[in-house]
């Protein structure tokens, strides 16, 4: 009797282990396939854009805006004196999400050119920067880099760019977004591009990142693409918001920001529908960047107001209680 009941307890506690061990190595697949069957969070609408303020734009043009996961980094392209070319990227830091941005600084020949250097923009975990660049040897027109930096609290750390190659830069292709999708483990870039093949005279084409660490060939997304320019685009982190810069039929002013949606990351994106009159005016916006959490809108233009060419703007909402 005694054999047989070590027999059984050793057995159990072997079925225990091999449930924890595939626990272990599926938890994270199981999280992630609940944020696709959880319903997507609410948000209230967006406020009317304010300007960053004199501190961080500039007499110039102050575009193309990227802002890095914790919310304390901000990047983005301008023709400010002090530059090495046309268009170079800049960065302003702040020391908490409650603080003032500080000076914009250069990010310095490593990254910059004599050529326009512009479209930062960070990945989530902040060691890699995709940006747009017509320098040469690239591929013809403005093409997409990459730069990577080991410590990512080191905005003057990043390491000599690479060309993302012919898949990607074959064509011309420019204003970069990284999204790295949490219920298939993906990441896909998303770029516009003049190509042929397309819809309009620029649009929205998508490489994914492949197992070898290159993009693979770039495809056309429709849903997002007009017969007439579609730029830039930014995602939501669960993958299910998208907004686009686009100047196709129905825009209240030059560019404007239009939102799609996806019931799940699978799925094909719906037709953008355009904000309205609080986010876009009769003036030009666009090429903006999201906050990881969702609430915070930054917007480049020329609507009235700013203190240069173009200047960036902020625009907020709350995230409703479930």
């Amino acid at each position: 009797m005694h054999c047989i009941a070590h027999i059984c307890l050793a057995t159990s506690v072997l079925a225990l282990t091999l449930a924890a061990c595939r626990a272990d190595s599926t938890g994270a697949h199981i999280e992630a396939s609940l944020l696709e069957v959880d319903d997507p969070p609410q948000f209230s609408d967006w406020s009317a854009p304010v300007n960053l303020g004199p501190t961080v734009n500039s007499g110039s043009s102050d575009i193309e805006v990227s802002i890095s996961k914790d919310g304390r980094s901000l990047y983005f392209a301008s023709n400010r004196p002090g530059g090495f070319g046309n268009q170079d990227i800049w960065f302003s830091r702040r020391a908490s999400v409650d603080d003032d941005w500080g000076p914009p600084q250069n990010l310095g020949p490593t990254i910059n050119t004599a050529f326009d250097d512009r479209a930062p923009m960070l990945t989530r975990d902040g060691h890699r920067m995709y940006f747009s660049s017509d320098r040469p040897g690239g591929f013809g027109g403005s093409n997409v880099y990459v730069s990577r930096r080991h410590d990512r609290r080191n905005d003057v750390g990043w390491e000599p760019p690479e060309n993302l190659g012919a898949n990607v830069n074959s064509g011309g292709a420019g204003l970069p977004f990284y999204f790295e999708d949490p219920v298939t483990e993906t990441s896909t870039l998303y770029f516009n591009s003049g190509r042929t093949g397309g819809i309009g005279s620029t649009d929205i084409h998508a490489s994914t990142l492949q197992a070898n660490e290159t993009f693979g060939p770039a495809v056309l997304v429709p849903e997002l693409s007009s017969p007439l320019r579609d730029a830039k685009v930014a995602i939501r982190r669960d993958g299910l918001e998208l907004f686009l810069t686009s100047d196709r039929t129905g825009t209240i002013g030059s560019f404007d920001v239009w939102v799609a949606t996806r019931a799940t990351t699978s799925d094909p994106w719906s037709t953008p529908v355009n904000p309205g009159p609080v986010v876009n005016s009769t003036m030009d916006e666009g090429r903006m960047a999201l906050s990881f959490d969702g609430t915070t809108l930054y917007v480049t233009g020329t609507r009235p107001g700013g203190f240069g060419l173009q200047d960036i703007w902020v625009s907020t909402r709350s995230k409703l209680k479930e």
